[in-house]
């Protein structure tokens, strides 16, 4: 394995990309990394669904060619994809909360399911498109609730509408690249990251943000699981994962298939230890805890093997769950204060590349 290397700008620049889902959390993130790779960039999404929002603060629709539409249309996918005529596509787009899921599962699987098969099923009338990432979760798994790691050869499986939804997400990978765009000449490959944390992220039911919330306005943070272990990772190293993946697939189609993005299995951690660098990282707040028995049902123990990503990519975690939560924390404090989002995101940017060789 070689050392963990920086996103190739010559290979990114003037690259067209299609990226789905730019308008979300980590589609702004890689939206603004993109950009200053150098990348021709059509963004397909919904108009952001949070307030406030990263895509609006960093003001990225400036920075690249930002399309509303939705996924679940199979023309207006269309249309996109034969006018961007993209090279490489990068597939974020999805209903990715966990409790939306139990909520609204019809549209859950409708946006991750019938959304990712119009994707792929509109990339079947293009010529020009060599490298396709579909990004999809962690709880893709059929979990187990055991002690080890999940590798990308373990069962499919899903409790929730979200998990389920994104396992059969695989299924339509999976079948798309064996039936179809293999044989165009595309290589195509599964991106199951882990929980990510960071800067902008206003999503409802996410532990970062639910905590920012409560502690700026004064307010307690109530946590229903604190012993829920998961595999925290700050929101660039999977997208480090993610454009080190196009190029290794532009590079040769026989890297195709599942890849796992994750910290090493032993900087799993639980809920609890997390906010509680959270809480001194912001140096405010309060919180109470539950007892883990609240509905909805969510795994309790899920970590990821991350062998593969490391071998055959040379990704490899830069930031300790630590630094992460720190800079996360920071980030919001910044941006309370004032600051830019641009900035605070530019400067997470370099000190990520700077660890890079």
């Amino acid at each position: 394995m070689n050392a963990p290397v920086r996103p190739d700008i010559a290979f990114w620049r003037g690259k067209r990309v299609l990226l789905t889902g730019h308008t979300g959390f980590k589609g702004a993130w890689l939206s603004l990394w993109l950009h200053r790779l150098g990348a021709q960039v059509v963004g397909l999404s919904l108009p952001p669904a949070t307030q406030p929002e990263l895509f609006g603060l960093a003001g990225v629709a400036a920075l690249i060619d930002s399309r509303f539409g939705d996924i679940r249309d199979p023309a207006a996918v269309a249309a996109v994809v034969q006018s961007a005529q993209p090279e490489v596509v990068l597939h974020l787009a999805a209903q990715a909360l966990v409790h939306e899921g139990y909520r609204q599962p019809l549209a859950t699987f409708a946006t991750n399911v019938q959304g990712t098969a119009h994707v792929l099923d509109a990339l079947r009338n293009v010529t020009t498109v060599k490298a396709v990432v579909a990004v999809t979760t962690d709880k893709v798994y059929q979990n187990l609730e055991h002690p080890f790691p999940y590798r990308e050869t373990d069962a499919l499986g899903g409790h929730d509408p979200y998990s389920a939804s994104k396992a059969a997400c695989e299924l339509v990978i999976a079948c798309y690249r064996a039936s179809y765009l293999a044989a165009q000449g595309m290589a195509v490959a599964s991106a199951r990251a882990g929980n990510v944390i960071g800067g902008g992220d206003w999503s409802a039911d996410r532990l970062i943000p639910d905590a920012v919330r409560a502690w700026s306005s004064g307010r307690p943070l109530t946590i229903r699981r604190p012993t829920a272990i998961r595999p925290w990772q700050h929101v660039l190293e999977p997208l480090a994962g993610y454009l080190r993946l196009a190029e290794r697939l532009w590079a040769g189609p026989e890297a195709a298939g599942p890849y796992n993005f994750g910290p090493p299995t032993d900087e799993a951690a639980t809920v609890r230890e997390v906010i509680e660098l959270a809480r001194a990282a912001y140096s405010q707040g309060t919180t109470e805890f539950g007892g883990g028995d609240e509905w909805p049902h969510e795994a309790g123990w899920l970590a990821l093997e991350t062998a593969k990503s490391r071998h055959a990519l040379d990704v490899v975690p830069r930031w300790s769950l630590s630094e992460a939560v720190q800079r996360t924390m920071a980030w919001y404090r910044g941006h309370a204060d004032g600051r830019d989002a641009r900035a605070l995101c530019a400067a997470d940017i370099d000190a990520y590349e700077a660890t890079l060789q």
